[in-house]
C-alpha cells in the first residue's frame, strides 16, 4: 500500500511554525483552493491534500468499509497530521470536510488549534426542531439520481451547488471536477455526505471555531449555519456577501479577508 503522503497527494508549502490545512468537499480535490491557500504561505505551512478517491489520491486505498461513515476520513486526516507532526495547527474545511475536521479534532487533541469550517452542515436532513434543507424523500431522490446517472447528476446538479449563474464557467468547473471522480466511490462518498449526522460532535469541539456562512446557500442555508455556530462551545460567524456554496472559488478574497481575522 502507499505511503500516506502518496495516498492522499499530500502537498507542504509555505513557512511559519504553524501548519493550515485544507481540506476539500464533496466531488472537488484540492486545487479548489488554490486561490485561497498562497494567501497564507507566507505566515503558515500549508497543508493540502485529496481524500482517498479524489484528485491525485491513491484509488488502490479505497476501502468501501473504512470510507463507510466520515470516520475513515478524519482518520486520514489525522494520519496526515502525524506524519507531518502537527500541533496547533488550523484545519479550513469545506462543506463535508467541515464536519471531517470536526471529528478528527476530536480524535487528536492539540493536533489543531484552530477549525476554519466553510458551508459546513452537521446534517441535511430535517428533524424534530432542526431544518437541515432537505426532506429524508429529496435526499434519497438525489442519491437514487446520482446512483442512476453519474454523469446526467454531474451536470444538473454542480451549477446549482455552485451557485453565481451569471458566471457559468465556475458551474462548469464543478462539473468537471465531479465527472472526473470514479462514479462508484462518488455515489459512496454521497451517502455518506448527505446521510451523516454530527450535530451531536459539534458539542464536544474542543477547539475555537470560525464558520463562514454564504448569504444565499442552497446545499447549507443559514440556519444550518446559525445551528453550527449556537451548538459549537467556542465559535463565530461571519456571513459573507458571496452566493454559491464554493466561496473558495467565487469569492476567495472574501475568504481570504475572513480568515485572517481569525488566525
Amino acid at each position: 500500500m502507499p505511503g500516506i503522503t502518496e495516498r492522499n497527494n499530500v502537498h507542504v508549502r509555505g513557512t511559519g511554525e504553524t501548519a493550515m490545512m485544507f481540506a476539500h468537499g464533496f466531488g472537488c480535490d484540492q486545487n479548489m483552493w488554490r486561490f485561497v491557500a498562497p494567501a497564507f504561505e507566507e505566515k503558515f505551512r500549508t497543508v493540502l491534500f485529496d481524500h482517498v478517491g479524489a484528485g491525485g489520491s491513491d484509488l488502490r486505498a479505497y476501502d468501501k468499509n473504512k470510507y463507510s461513515s466520515l470516520a475513515g476520513y478524519a482518520d486520514d486526516v489525522v494520519e496526515i497530521g502525524r506524519e507531518l507532526d502537527l500541533t496547533d495547527a488550523v484545519f479550513v474545511g469545506h462543506s463535508v470536510s467541515s464536519m471531517i475536521g470536526v471529528l478528527a479534532a476530536e480524535r487528536a487533541p492539540g493536533m489543531f488549534g484552530k477549525l476554519v469550517l466553510v458551508g459546513p452542515s452537521p446534517c441535511y436532513i430535517d428533524d424534530e426542531g432542526y431544518r437541515g434543507g432537505f426532506t429524508p424523500e429529496q435526499i434519497e431522490e438525489l442519491l437514487q439520481f446520482l446512483d442512476s446517472n453519474h454523469m446526467g447528476w454531474s451536470t444538473q446538479m454542480a451549477p446549482v451547488i455552485m451557485g453565481n449563474p451569471d458566471r457559468p464557467e465556475l458551474g462548469q468547473e464543478l462539473t468537471n471536477s465531479f465527472c472526473r471522480t470514479d462514479p462508484e466511490i462518488a455515489k459512496a462518498f454521497a451517502r455518506v455526505t448527505f446521510t451523516s449526522d454530527n450535530r451531536s460532535d459539534l458539542t464536544r469541539l474542543a477547539v475555537p471555531a470560525l464558520v463562514l456562512q454564504c448569504s444565499d446557500d442552497i446545499i447549507a442555508g443559514k440556519e444550518v449555519g446559525d445551528f453550527v455556530n449556537r451548538t459549537i462551545p467556542d465559535c463565530r460567524m461571519i456571513v459573507l456577501n458571496a452566493t454559491g456554496h464554493c466561496p473558495n472559488l467565487s469569492a476567495p478574497e472574501e475568504v481570504i479577508s475572513a480568515m485572517r481575522t481569525f488566525v
